[in-house]
């Protein structure tokens, strides 16, 4: 694999799903809370399991598991919920990320991230920014702003402000 030139390339947040590891640029990361009650909102996307109240604001969260094709996530001790910024038609949006457990804030370097395989993976390589490894593990990094559409998030939007104006 070539190495892939980006310059995200520094500190990164490690979590699992599904026994595989995944990470954010920690730059995008706000903050890793416990699993705290989700009050759930109709007409979501399945893979949108509700919302959070985070300091008197609602926040959008999703299951990653669900929207990568994979089984639900199951609420453990090491279940939690990441705090993400994500950037969409140059608007920052804040959301959760349900997550089976993180792992480690660890430094890559450029020459330790590869670039996305072209076949292979369990998703879209449109969402990884690159591959790295770690004590021959590989280290899925994501791009979080493309894993979400405009209209995905637009539509989350719009639901939780109808929700908000019946109550």
């Amino acid at each position: 694999m070539e190495s892939i030139n980006t310059e995200n390339t520094g500190q990164f947040l490690t979590f699992v799903l599904d026994e595989e590891i995944y990470a954010l640029d920690i730059r995008q990361v706000r903050e890793v809370l416990d699993l705290t009650t989700i009050t759930k909102v109709p007409r979501m996307p399945e893979f949108m399991r509700g919302v959070i109240n985070l300091r008197g604001g609602v926040v959008p969260v999703v299951d990653l598991r669900l929207k990568f094709g994979l089984n639900a996530t199951e609420r453990t001790v090491d279940t939690c919920i990441i705090i993400i910024e994500i950037n969409l038609d140059g608007e920052t949006t804040l959301i959760g990320a349900l997550a089976d457990s993180v792992q480690e804030v660890m430094d890559l370097d450029q020459d330790q991230i590869k670039a996305p395989p072209k076949i292979g993976t369990r998703l879209k390589t449109e969402f990884i920014r690159g591959m790295g490894k770690k004590n021959d593990r590989f280290i899925i990094i994501l791009d979080i702003d493309k894993v979400f559409t405009a209209q995905e998030l637009s539509q989350v939007s719009d639901n939780i402000e109808d929700q908000s104006q019946r109550a």
